[in-house]
């Protein structure tokens, strides 16, 4: 069976600047129905005195009746301890263990008949018998609970149908995704669920972030507990702290790869070079920029895009524009177009680890549009300058002259 690793339901410790404390607020009203906790406590009672009056009425072990019932009442508590244990575990490690309890006792009973046949003495034969039954059932019980996450419930279909495995792969968190706050909108459209992991030195580090005297990285260590604090209160998450700690490890990122190969679980980060580092030792990696590139619009050779150029390029005649998601957008002669949103024809897409750009050039239709488009104001159209003819007219009418008509009518004396 695998050492039990996390405090279920274990709160964050936050630091003594934190913003708000890290822990699920407790309800305003709390609805008394049957299975609650004073239900368990009175069970528990009524089967705590059945054990404890046992003890006093048979005096089992030849002793006074008081001391009997001691042993009644440590046997009781040793029974409520056991089924605080059987309520954390799967259903899958019940029916295992069950099974493997069930075959280690009908073991131990076919080597008992086996000894039957032999000559030890009757007394050493009984303690055979009795070590046999109980080494058999331990082994049993064990081993059917380690192997019970093998077990395909969903083929039985009806009751086990609807049984997951939620603990059979928990989810690391990493230091630089809890800080990048991005899991928290992830988490809620419910892409992840389950259990998430966070080691108890990735808070410690993040706790260092926060009480940090750079104003910019203790804003960051507090962003990254308020993201903790809103995923605790998601109803399909288990949001649990790992005690466990590798004193000969000093690097964060190994100590992660360590915990996830002990647990065998996922770690979710934003680090390139930890995700290198985890996939060639095989662990298996949620990249969140991988989620966030792959989720980013398809953009095929051809298509027609508005952007704003907003700076140039470092190849000549280069335009530089950014997408919404920040994608890099380079556009071909559009140096001169910089502080302007134009029209691009894609050119190619050039797919990276560091992310996507597209290339482009200018949409020779938007230049042309923008050519032919008449203005938009009729007072920039420049007006011819009207002829000053009125002097000149009377001096052609005192010598004679004929008085040439002028090319732009005059209007002035015309009757309204």
């Amino acid at each position: 069976m695998t050492r039990p690793y996390i405090r279920t339901g274990a709160p964050v410790t936050p630091p003594v600047n934190a913003p708000f404390p890290l822990r699920p607020p407790s309800p305003t009203h709390t609805i008394t129905e049957f299975g609650s906790w004073w239900d368990h406590l009175l069970v528990r009672l009524i089967f705590s005195v059945a054990c404890v009056a046992a003890g006093y009425h048979f005096h089992p072990f030849d002793l006074s009746k008081w001391v009997d019932a001691g042993i009644g009442f440590a046997f009781s508590v040793s029974v409520f301890l056991f089924e605080m244990r059987l309520q954390r575990a799967s259903m899958r490690r019940l029916i295992g263990a069950a099974v493997g309890s069930i075959l280690g006792i009908l073991g131990a009973y076919l080597m008992g008949l086996v000894l039957a046949w032999t000559s030890i003495p009757d007394g050493s034969r009984s303690f055979l018998d009795v070590a046999l039954l109980l080494v058999m059932t331990y082994i049993g019980l064990v081993v059917g609970a380690s192997k019970g996450d093998m077990l395909n419930l969903q083929a039985l279909g009806g009751l086990f149908g609807s049984e997951r495995s939620t603990r059979r792969m928990p989810k690391v968190l990493d230091t630089s995704v809890i800080i990048d706050g991005r899991i928290a909108d992830i988490c809620e459209a419910h892409f992840l669920d389950g259990v998430l992991l966070i080691p108890q030195f990735v808070l410690r580090e993040l706790q260092l972030v926060a009480d940090s005297a750079d104003s910019m990285k203790r804003q960051r260590g507090r962003r990254g507990l308020e993201v903790l604090q809103r995923m605790q209160r998601m109803a399909h998450l288990e949001v649990e702290i790992a005690d466990d700690d590798f004193a000969n490890v000093a690097d964060v990122d190994m100590k992660l790869i360590e915990l996830a190969k002990r647990y065998d679980g996922k770690i979710v980060t934003n680090d390139y070079n930890l995700n290198k580092v985890a996939s060639l030792q095989g662990i298996e990696i949620l990249n969140v920029n991988q989620l966030a590139n792959a989720l980013k619009p398809v953009v095929l050779p051809g298509e027609i895009m508005r952007v704003f150029i907003l700076r140039e390029g470092k190849e000549y005649n280069q335009g530089v524009a950014y997408l919404d998601d920040g994608t890099m957008v380079v556009v071909d002669g559009a140096r001169r177009m910089i502080n302007k949103t134009v029209d691009i024809t894609v050119t190619s897409v050039h797919q990276t680890t560091a992310g996507k750009m597209i290339f482009g050039r200018i949409d020779e239709r938007d230049s042309q549009n923008s050519r032919l488009t008449p203005p938009h104001n009729l007072a920039d159209v420049p007006q011819p300058r009207p002829v000053e003819h009125t002097s000149r007219q009377s001096e052609a009418l005192a010598s004679g002259e004929r008085v040439p008509r002028p090319i732009v009518p005059d209007t002035s004396n015309d009757p309204e």
